[in-house]
């Protein structure tokens, strides 16, 4: 299975709505364009940014199709499945191959707290289900309340074929390289998943990072990798000192209402999340988040 094409920014995608929570088609098919010149190597349709637990299955097919028909291959679109059920993701893993989606992403299910058998067996499922598919795993602690550990992504990676790489969202320097470490002798992709530390994780192994950021300055992103690919490797770790404090200055909002509030804060256009998140209001942590992007040169 070829998955070379795995690799660089992908960006979790924003979903632009209307006032009756429907995905905006003009909007989406804006927002693919900008991310795609503004550099990025790979669409992730409906990841935590793109807030995939907020929409309707038939909804997503509807995305997706717009998506896929607006990138138009010039970068692969892969589909985000965060459901709990093994059932869901698999019905959801085939709508999105049917769909002509480059991959899969599975996030480990939330609420509940598998064991490892448990977990591997969820994830083998739904891989075999869609065998011609590359499949990354989802790795997200802070959003499900546990993390994958290292003994069960190294088993999926050698034991699975189309469980090819995964996005590591810990902030866990040492659990992304340990990820890397233990199986990088079959060629598993592993994505940073913290914009912070692309640098970082570029530097342990990682063949990119999934960023959030490359939604509304996709520029400054996709530069710490570029840099990095290009062997120059001072401008790559500048890159990244450069975005952080801008990064860091979402984390006053809450999630993932930031993201939206800085594509809208760039003319962007974007609109509003799924209620019930409303946008950040004027004030203390709206006013930090412009400062910042002011700082950076992107407002």
């Amino acid at each position: 299975m070829n998955t070379d094409f795995i690799k660089g920014v992908v960006v979790p995608i924003i979903t632009p709505i209307d006032s009756e929570e429907r995905i905006d088609e003009e909007k989406l098919r804006d927002q693919v364009n900008y991310v795609i010149e503004g550099g990025v190597l790979g669409i992730l349709a409906f990841g935590s940014n793109g807030e995939f637990y907020m929409i309707e299955e038939d909804e997503m097919q509807r995305g997706l199709s717009i998506i896929l028909s607006e990138a138009a291959g010039r970068v692969p679109v892969y589909f985000g499945i965060g459901a709990i059920s093994t059932k869901k993701c698999v019905r959801l893993a085939r709508m999105a191959v049917e769909n002509g989606a480059s991959g899969i992403s599975v996030l480990q299910p939330m609420f509940l707290k598998p064991t490892e058998e448990e977990l591997y067996l969820h994830f083998q499922t739904i891989a075999e289900a869609v065998p011609d598919t590359p499949m990354l795993l989802y790795n997200n602690p802070g959003r499900t309340g546990y993390t994958l550990l290292g003994n069960l992504v190294d088993r999926l990676a050698h034991e699975v074929e189309n469980i090819v790489g995964m996005k590591d969202t810990s902030g866990d320097i040492t659990q992304t390289s340990e990820f890397i470490r233990r199986t990088r002798d079959v060629n598993f992709k592993v994505f940073g998943g913290k914009d912070t530390l692309l640098y970082a994780s570029l530097c342990h192994g990682a063949v990119g990072g999934v960023c959030t950021a490359a939604n509304f300055m996709p520029e400054l992103i996709t530069d710490i990798y570029n840099k990095y690919a290009a062997g120059d490797l001072q401008g790559s770790l500048e890159a990244q000192f450069k975005l952080n404090p801008v990064r860091l200055s979402m984390d006053g909002a809450s999630f993932p209402v930031a993201s939206k509030d800085m594509a809208n804060l760039r003319g962007r256009g974007i609109g509003l999340p799924f209620k019930p998140n409303l946008a950040t209001p004027e004030g203390p942590v709206l006013g930090k988040i412009r400062k910042e992007m002011e700082t950076a040169g992107l407002l």
